[in-house]
């Protein structure tokens, strides 16, 4: 029998220690009371009391009135992981994975401090924002078991990979994979108020989903990290460090095992099953020739047996890395994007395309089962949305780039030509014009019987729809490129000024608010608030009713790109080639999403992710809670507008001349 602190020690380390779907649950746990490595993972479950009459969850079982269990994922020694589906929202399949926590202890005092520890690894991670580590959506207690509800993660571990798979892996693929798992731990440890230790870096450790993108699971050992605190002996054999062994944990140590795990994917000799520390002893080219001096010295830096010796963070880690692949040439075989994930491989097809004669700048429109579409080559044109077919053009005196908007049967545009066109959507056939004194690149907006559209010409325009006359006209101080925004009988624009307006359905001037350069980007008044990006850097929310700034937030450079709100979030993109999200109500940066190019284009919502074009020709699909990369397809040239969806279709225009339509 164990010593009764062992006992405790022991119960605690297999809760922290579970692994889900892992066949080798092997542990490193050094015992401070013995001096001598305790009983192994096997040994300690045998002795735990009534594990023989625990049962799984079955299929069709609901959880606490909300969890429909679905399968079994994965089973360790302390429970299971299922797939479920949410039941909390009924018109949508959310599916989660709940991981089970089966407390065998018949000790208050240990059956507590298990409890303690799972709702530990639960904190840490809800306090935890990045695309590489899972969300979490609930925890409870329930019938003396614990369960965390988690994003389900679709795809398998690098050790699966690794027994599934046959001969080496290309260097570029383990590069890729490096990167992403450097991006993370950089992460991890500088994240406030304290910085996480992963302390468990291994293949078991890290799933690949569909999209070839990495995702960190099982926080279990994680701790959060003070400078001088001697921690838990606790790793995994043959993964950790020297120092683990002495109860350091410091953000070398993952590191370390990092190295390790890139060792093992490359050369596929299991760390497990030789002497500690001996990576020295197994050089890599000698095992696998195809990889590059360069590669195998920075994981043999990284493997270190003296800390001071090894790469001094993560982030020094995955710049060697970047030189590697720039050196190999890896760099242009890999796509990179931020927060460094490796992009998607697009494997998007479109449904169909359609060429115009010259760029298309502006967003596209979509109603009643067509396509309406402005291009610089002056003409408009209607296409039938489920196959491109060409139905008419109507052809201008200028460039279009203004959205076109269908009401009643008429599909109003401007036009580079100073005027806004009315044509029949039937015939292609002009039914009235509206002149004005400038370029009209600012989309219309309809509401109470009046077309609203700014001009060139520096004013904001009400058009009667009947008459086809003016109403009134609001000088702003400089030109109107600003689409308005219509709410509760009152309208915003921003002009070329920096000036932002409210103004009522008679034209008279609420409040203004003054930026310190351009406002080309289109409000968005949500909860009392107005949002809208500048020139000068800067996202403004703005109070609707007295245009007071509730806050602001820098970027690395000016924006035309107009923000979108879902949520409590506001989405946006920038010329520092960043789509960044913000809690719109404080302007704490959520996630960041970097491109290639300067993003001038508007996001889109839809679902559960927002879809934005850049100037680097690709439109990004990203999960809109975390900024993850779900795929992006490449055009030919920048993408400098908002696209559409209807029925899971995605309709854009790109500078290549060329709409497109593709599922999503």
């Amino acid at each position: 029998m164990l010593p009764a602190a062992s006992q405790i020690f022991s119960s605690v380390f297999m809760f922290l220690l579970f692994q889900v779907g892992h066949r080798h649950l092997s542990i490193l746990l050094w015992s401070s009371f013995r001096g001598r490595p305790n009983l192994s993972t096997q040994q300690i479950t045998q002795n735990l009391p009534g594990q023989e009459a625990d049962k799984q969850l079955i299929s069709g079982e609901l959880l606490v009135n909300r969890y429909l269990i679905q399968n079994v994922i994965g089973v360790g020694g302390m429970g299971s992981v299922y797939r479920a589906r949410d039941m909390h929202f009924p018109s949508a399949v959310r599916l989660v994975a709940v991981k089970e926590m089966i407390n065998h202890s018949r000790d208050a005092l240990v059956r507590q401090t298990i409890v303690q520890n799972f709702e530990r690894e639960a904190n840490i991670l809800v306090s935890l924002s990045h695309p590489a580590v899972p969300r979490i959506f609930d925890y409870f207690t329930h019938e003396d078991r614990s369960y965390l509800v988690m994003e389900c993660v679709n795809g398998k571990d690098l050790e699966a990979i690794l027994s599934e798979s046959q001969g080496f892996f290309p260097e570029d693929q383990v590069i890729e994979w490096a990167i992403q798992l450097c991006d993370v731990l950089q992460y991890l440890h500088t994240h406030k108020p304290e910085p996480i230790i992963f302390r468990d870096m291994k293949p078991s450790n890290v799933m690949v989903n569909q999209y070839n993108q990495i995702i960190l699971i099982d926080f279990g050992i994680a701790k959060a990290f003070k400078f001088g605190q001697k921690g838990t002996m606790i790793g995994t054999e043959g993964y950790s460090p020297p120092e683990q062994y002495r109860g350091e944990a410091s953000p070398l140590v993952d590191i370390y095992a990092l190295g390790a795990t890139l060792h093992h994917l490359i050369t596929r000799r299991d760390p497990r099953v030789e002497p500690p520390f001996t990576f020295a002893e197994r050089p890599i080219r000698q095992i696998n020739p195809a990889i590059s001096i360069e590669l195998e010295a920075v994981i043999n830096t990284a493997l270190q047996y003296n800390p001071t010796e090894r790469f001094q963070t993560a982030e020094a880690m995955k710049e060697a890395l970047m030189n590697v692949a720039r050196k190999t040439g890896a760099l242009t075989r890999i796509s990179m994007g931020t927060s460094s994930i490796a992009a998607a491989p697009s494997t998007i097809k479109p449904l169909w395309t359609f060429e115009c004669e010259d760029q298309v700048r502006g967003s596209v429109a979509y109603d009643g089962g067509y396509i309406y579409v402005g291009s610089y080559d002056n003409n408009l044109y209607t296409l039938q949305a489920d196959n491109g077919k060409f139905i008419w053009k109507y052809p201008t005196d200028g460039g279009i780039v203004s959205k076109p908007i269908v009401y009643d049967g008429v599909v109003y545009f401007g036009s580079e030509d100073h005027r806004v066109h009315s044509v029949s959507v039937r015939s292609g056939k002009i039914i009235s014009t509206y002149y004005t004194d400038g370029p009209v690149r600012s989309s219309p907006r309809i509401a109470e019987g009046h077309i609203f559209v700014g001009s060139d010409d520096g004013f904001l325009h009400a058009v009667n729809l009947l008459s086809n006359r003016r109403a009134w006209r609001v000088e702003a101080s400089g030109p109107v490129r600003s689409t308005p925004f219509i709410t509760n009988e009152q309208v915003f624009f921003g002009c070329e000024s920096g000036e932002v307006f409210c103004v009522d359905f008679r034209g008279q001037v609420k409040w203004r608010f003054k930026a310190k350069r351009a406002v080309t980007s289109s409000p968005v008044v949500s909860q009392g608030a107005v949002f809208f990006t500048s020139l000068d850097a800067q996202i403004y929310a703005v109070d609707a009713k007295s245009g007071w700034v509730t806050w602001r937030f820098r970027m690395g450079k000016g924006s035309l790109s107009s923000p979108c709100r879902v949520d409590n979030l506001v989405i946006f993109g920038s010329a520092d080639g960043i789509i960044y999200c913000l809690d719109a109500g404080n302007a704490k940066e959520i996630w960041r999403y970097q491109t290639d190019h300067q993003v001038s284009g508007s996001p889109l919502i839809y679902k559960d992710s927002v879809y934005c074009g850049s100037a680097d020709g690709y439109m990004y699909c990203l999960e809109y809670r975390t900024g993850r990369l779900r795929w992006k397809f490449q055009t030919g040239a920048p993408i400098t507008a908002a696209p559409v969806i209807n029925s899971d279709v995605l309709y854009f225009g790109s500078n290549d001349h060329i709409v497109y339509a593709i599922p999503v």
